[in-house]
């Protein structure tokens, strides 16, 4: 099994791809925000950087994420492989992060472009709507998706939500910051020659079906 790196642009599908990764191949699911939530509540120096940090809103350096991920993929459970989520997001970080591998003596593996058209990401945000007492998760611009009564849970009938944030406007800035610093690894790793196109504008489904494939070859 190769360590694999998802990249893709918001509501491409990357945390619904890792999970259905982690569950059938028992491999871990490495995101670099779930490493910096957890260091906060540590009680070490290292903690306690990044806890001030956050709480000013500022960004964690690079060469700080670069030592939480080092501990973590260095651990028993991530010799099989492992699933990197939110990591690299731009050339610079891509550049620090071959360096540790080379550290590490491990390979890059898979590098995943889950593709997904503008129009298909935004409606998946703007009209996302969620059930608050089971957690059931529709959409109201997505036919397929869309619970049979406005506004209702189908499973327990309670009533639907909308997250603030949900809307065209952040929308807009996360996909333009997306295209500004992260689309650029898209050739950054075509020219390492692990860089593999997976069409997400579909099904999860037949997603998670074109990323076996990849995996899963000779």
């Amino acid at each position: 099994m190769r360590d694999i790196i998802l990249i893709a642009p918001p509501a491409a599908g990357k945390g619904t791809q890792s999970k259905l990764l982690q569950e059938k191949y028992h491999i871990p699911h490495i995101s670099t925000g779930d490493l910096l939530r957890a260091a906060t509540n540590e009680q070490s120096e290292l903690g306690d950087i990044i806890r001030k940090t956050m709480e000013t809103g500022a960004l964690v350096t690079d060469d700080i994420v670069l030592r939480l991920l080092e501990e973590r993929i260095s651990k028993d459970d991530c010799k099989n492989g492992y699933i990197l989520d939110g990591f690299p997001r731009n050339i610079n970080q891509a550049e620090s992060y071959l360096k540790l591998l080379e550290k590490l003596n491990r390979p890059l593996g898979d590098v995943i472009y889950l593709d997904a058209s503008k129009d298909i990401t935004k409606k998946r945000i703007v009209g996302r709507l969620s059930c608050p007492t089971c957690g059931a998760v529709y959409n109201d611009q997505i036919e397929d998706n869309k619970p049979k009564m406005f506004g209702t849970c189908d499973l327990c009938h309670g009533a639907l939500s909308k997250r603030k944030d949900d809307n065209e406007e952040t929308f807009e800035k996360r996909y333009q910051t997306f295209m500004n610093e992260t689309y650029p690894l898209i050739n950054y790793f075509r020219s390492k020659g692990c860089l593999y196109t997976v069409g997400s504008g579909i099904s999860k489904e037949r997603t998670f079906s074109e990323i076996e494939k990849i995996i899963n070859r000779g």
